[in-house]
């Protein structure tokens, strides 16, 4: 294959492939932001949207769900994770204090340690031996977090895990845009506190 046939967008829509591009990679942001107008074009061309948000320094690839009209509907590109019930009070727990930090001003990048994780984790628990179980084992949930882009290993302590330091990526507000966090926190109060 030629190297002129090869789009001048090509390496910012691999990267996009891969996974959100930040604000913070500043050549294939900058390049993002050059090309977007043709990158949306062509991704329109085969079913997925791009998504931009400056104010939150990200871009990410989404694949609108198909609507039953459509003649002859795509595959799944890109595949739906299901988040567990300890992943999604994480989810919860973090756009939260995205939010806090946001309204302070304190800057643009939000890092929190495992222990800070786990002082706003408990807050949703009363009963003592279901939050003892929760924080025994935060790695799942911040695994899962780290697997989808949600959180950014920044700091690693071998000596003591609880400093371990992590950054809140701005995914998490389009992942968990306000309606839905509303709706989650309406479920997880009714499953941290059942009607007796």
């Amino acid at each position: 294959m030629s190297e002129k046939n090869i789009s001048p967008f090509a390496h910012v829509f691999m990267k996009l492939m891969q996974g959100p591009v930040y604000e913070e990679d500043k050549s294939y942001w900058k390049d993002l932001l050059g090309w977007q107008t043709e990158l949306s074009k062509y991704l329109q061309q085969v079913g997925l949207q791009l998504v931009v948000s400056e104010a939150d320094g990200f871009a990410r690839i989404v694949q609108p769900d198909a609507g039953e009209a459509a003649e002859k509907p795509l595959p799944r590109l890109m595949r739906k994770t299901r988040l567990t019930y300890e992943a999604t009070l994480l989810c919860i727990v973090l756009r939260e204090a995205l939010d806090e930090f946001d309204i302070k001003g304190n800057g643009t990048r939000l890092f929190l340690t495992q222990k800070e994780i786990k002082e706003r984790l408990a807050l949703f628990f009363k009963e003592r031996h279901n939050k003892s179980k929760l924080l025994k084992d935060l790695n799942k949930p911040i695994n899962s977090l780290l697997n989808i882009g949600v959180l950014k290993t920044t700091r690693e302590d071998a000596a003591n895990k609880e400093l371990h330091q992590y950054e809140v990526k701005r995914i998490i507000k389009a992942l968990v845009n306000n309606e839905k966090l509303e709706e989650i926190k309406s479920k997880l109060k009714l499953h941290v506190n059942p009607v007796q």
